[in-house]
Formats: structure tokens, sequence, C-alpha cells
């Protein structure tokens, strides 16, 4: 029986990957394989399905998936070894490169099925297209792929990026704290954040207004409890940095909270009033944003108040692209770590606010 790759993307809400799969199952379509990933403005399904002789052809299970909700999809022809397991598929790829670094073209298109793959210089050439990905290697070297009809996710691009830093050298370790400049030159220490902090967080909850406290959790909280600290330590829950003033007070936290969306963390920040508009906010961010390309993340998000331009003004000026959300007067920034531009979708526009 014929094997088909199909991918859609559908709005992020509990019961759509259901309805896709009954609509699939509505014109004989056996799943075999599923993966949840990234797309520009939602989640993208993607499934191998076989079809019986006879039945529903590549462009028919494209419309229906289309009727049941999706955008932006495409079918495409899969091959039997395109089951194998993801993970065990980029585990073998790694010990193979180990032995063979030089095959890393060829096994770049062999992690994300593309049709071809060659070195380029960072520069060259148009930018990334639908049927296109350049992955970056070492300084000013990068590998382009090709996958004509089916084009690349930015969960694909961060498992590129991931397989590369897989077999390059590796570099010297990184402190656990580390230095960030401000813009008046200040060099600001930064650090995850420890149970014993608890007191200083609270006092620096003290001296932030209350203004400031509410554009950080929406309501003027006072501090956060020793067990919420206690949550903040926890590699489970995430990573909470700090930065350190030269007396030894803490001026700001910043946090890369877990969820449930693969590849995708919730950031938020609080910067004491003293020292907001010095650059720290951006430095952190900035930071925050490494430290998920090293995790392997894809996408940062921001929930934020719809007045509270300077958070709205940071993401936006790192890549975020800023969305409405149900409850007024809220929004939502997303920040793609993968590195190319995120298109507007062509439906949902009215959704989107720049």
């Amino acid at each position: 029986m014929p094997l088909l790759r199909v991918r859609t993307e559908i709005e992020d809400r509990p019961g759509r990957l259901a309805v896709l799969t009954a609509a699939l199952a509505r014109r004989g379509a056996n799943i075999l394989g599923l993966s949840v990933q990234v797309g520009t403005d939602g989640v993208v399904d993607e499934f191998v399905v076989d079809v019986p002789p006879g039945g529903a052809s590549a462009a028919e299970l494209a419309a229906c998936l289309e009727a049941a909700g999706g955008v932006r999809t495409v079918a495409v022809p899969a091959r039997p070894r395109e089951l194998v397991d993801d993970t065990t598929r980029a585990l073998s790829l790694v010990a193979r490169l180990r032995a063979e670094p030089a095959a890393l073209p060829g096994a770049l298109a062999e992690l994300l099925r593309a049709d071809g793959a060659a070195w380029t210089t960072i520069g060259d050439g148009d930018g990334d297209g639908d049927g296109t990905l350049t992955v970056p290697v070492g300084h000013r070297r990068a590998i382009r792929l090709h996958r004509p009809g089916l084009p690349f996710t930015a969960t694909e691009a961060a498992r590129a990026d991931a397989l590369v830093r897989a077999v390059l050298p590796a570099g010297s370790p990184r402190p656990a704290s580390r230095r960030v400049p401000l813009r008046d030159g200040t060099h600001i220490a930064v650090r995850p954040i420890e149970a014993r902090d608890a007191a200083a967080v609270r006092a620096m909850h003290e001296r932030c207004s209350l203004e400031t406290r509410r554009m950080r959790y929406f309501s003027a909280k006072p501090f956060p409890p020793q067990r919420a600290v206690d949550r903040f330590c926890d590699p489970a829950h995430g990573l909470t940095l700090v930065a350190e003033g030269p007396d030894g007070s803490l001026l700001a936290m910043a946090h890369l909270i877990h969820v449930l969306d693969p590849g995708v963390a919730e950031l938020a920040f609080l910067v004491e009033d003293a020292w907001q508009g010095r650059g720290l906010g951006r430095a952190l961010a900035e930071l925050l944003v490494v430290i998920g390309r090293e995790r392997g993340l894809v996408e940062l998000r921001a929930t934020a108040f719809s007045e509270n331009a300077r958070m709205r003004r940071l993401l936006t000026s790192l890549g975020g692209r800023t969305r409405r959300t149900e409850e007024p007067g809220v929004v939502e920034v997303r920040l793609r770590l993968d590195g190319r531009a995120v298109p507007s979708p062509a439906e949902g526009a009215g959704k989107m606010s720049r």
C-alpha cells in the first residue's frame, strides 16, 4: 500500500488533533507515525499514513485535512525507511558522524529527509524559502538543504542545529555565573537562582513599584514565597536566572518555564525599577535566547499586558511576533529561535498585531 507523509498546521487548541485523525480515518488512511512540531502560527501535525489500493490520493487527503481546519497542508510520497523512530535515527547519525565528520551534509539530509544538501557560505545567495533550509556550521560556513514540496518547520531547524552542535568540537564549559554588560559599561553578574536567595528575592520585590509587579504578575503580588523559590530552583520547572548587583543584592529575575508544547518555553522577567532602562532586561533576554537554543528549544513565548510597551518593544526587537489572546488587554509574544524570519499567516490575520 502506498505511504504518504501528510503535514498540516492547525490552531493549538484541545481536541484539534482528534479532528484531524478522524478526518484521515474517514478516508481510509492508517496512521503509522505522528510528529508534533512548531509552526508559524500554531502547531504542525505530521502524519505518515498508508492508504489501501484505490484509496484516497495525496491531494484528496490534503483536502480533507484542510476541510477539518488545517492550513498550509501538503502530502508527499514517503518511503518505508522513514518509519524509523526519529530519536533512534538521530542518535545513529551522531554515532556515524563521530567516525566520519565529513559526512555532515548527508547526515543532515537524512535527518530531515531532504532531497539534497551542499556546503555554502553564510550570506551567499537568497535566504531560506519554503523548500530550503540553511544550517550554520562554524564561522561563515553552512549547509543548505533542499526539499521541494515539504516546507521545513522551526522544529526541524532546531533538530538540524542540535545535530551540528553534537558533532562540533566541544568549547569551554560555560560558568555557572557570567557577567553581562549594560549600556553604561556596568557589568552585572547573572547566575541561576538558589534556595538561599529567598530573602533577597523578597527584598527586590519590596523595592519594586506596584506597577512593575503588576506588569510582571498581572496583579500587585508582594513577593514569591519560599515554596515558589524552591520551584524556581527545580530543573524540572525550567531555568530561573538572577542578576546580582555589586553589593550582592538582586536586581532582576528572568525565567524559562517549561510548558507542554514541544520545543517551547515561557519567558518572563522582573527588573527592579532603579535598574530599568539601562539594558539589563535586554541582556537577560539575549542570554535566555542563547540558552534556549543550546537547550534545543524552538520558540519562546511571553504573555504581557498590551499596555506593557517596554516588554513588547524588547521582544519584537529580537524578532518576536505579537498576537492577541482571548483575554482582553493581554497579548502573547512569540520569539522563534531557529534564526529564520516568521512569515505572517495568510489566514487568521485578524488575530495578529504588529
